[in-house]
């Protein structure tokens, strides 16, 4: 218990530029799913959740059905998914999670933002042994034994389960993240869900402060400003 977890786009602003870079990241996150797996929601449990990420975003319906029809084959690009470790100022660390249809341009553009503070990229796993790989939902809930007995019902077992302020937060296994959805709308049917993310989640957090709080903060800057881009995750507490 006591995990802390935190939101992603939480501080991204309503400008035009941040809203393209988010509507592309759904529309590759969406395209990808489908490639996976069958291209339609009602087949397809992880587009069809991707899909209701998507619109809870107020990504235009055009955005998602464009990167269906891509996956159907109705267009030349290639997505893949990529992972970059990193060490940043001081003690920190990064993930950095990129979606990308040409892999030498993201590498050599997430490896320009570790230059400009004269930082650099690890190998694979030198970074991630220190991070938990999980999915984690966050939702407003006054009957928290239900939600429990509901999971327990249906064979999920949570890693965490954390009740704060009317708000429960819940962590499992990756593989679980569907079922334990699927079970809290059981319980909750119009349940909205303030967090809402599979990802890798620091084992432990740590504090920067002068110049390496600010080469840090710039470092996250340059790389959300990468068009790949598509998470960051670290394990500074900011």
């Amino acid at each position: 218990m006591g995990r802390a977890y935190e939101v992603r786009k939480a501080s991204i602003q309503k400008t035009g530029m941040a809203k393209a870079k988010l509507y592309s990241t759904f529309a590759k996150e969406i395209y990808l799913a489908a490639k996976k797996g069958l291209p339609d929601p009602d087949a397809n449990i992880t587009l069809k959740r991707k899909i209701e990420k998507a619109k809870k975003s107020q990504v235009p319906s055009d955005i998602i059905d464009r990167a269906i029809a891509k996956a159907k084959g109705a267009g030349q690009e290639e997505y893949s998914e990529v992972t970059y470790e990193g060490f940043g100022p001081g003690q920190s660390t990064l993930i950095i999670k990129c979606l990308t249809d040409n892999v030498n341009r993201t590498v050599g553009l997430v490896r320009a933002a570790f230059n400009k503070i004269h930082k650099s990229l690890g190998v694979t796993n030198s970074v991630s042994y220190n991070y938990d790989y999980l999915g984690v939902v966050s939702f407003k809930c006054d009957n928290e034994e239900a939600i429990l007995d509901k999971l327990i019902e249906v064979g999920v077992e949570p890693v965490d389960f954390e009740s704060e302020d009317g708000v429960l937060t819940i962590s499992v296994n990756p593989t679980d993240e569907n079922k334990l959805k699927d079970a809290i709308e059981s319980v909750m049917p119009n349940v909205e869900f303030d967090y809402d993310e599979v990802g890798m989640f620091a084992k432990d957090k740590i504090t920067l402060e002068g110049e390496d709080k600010e080469n840090f903060e710039l470092l996250l800057k340059l790389l959300d400003d990468i068009e790949d881009v598509s998470n960051i995750y670290h394990n500074v507490e900011l």
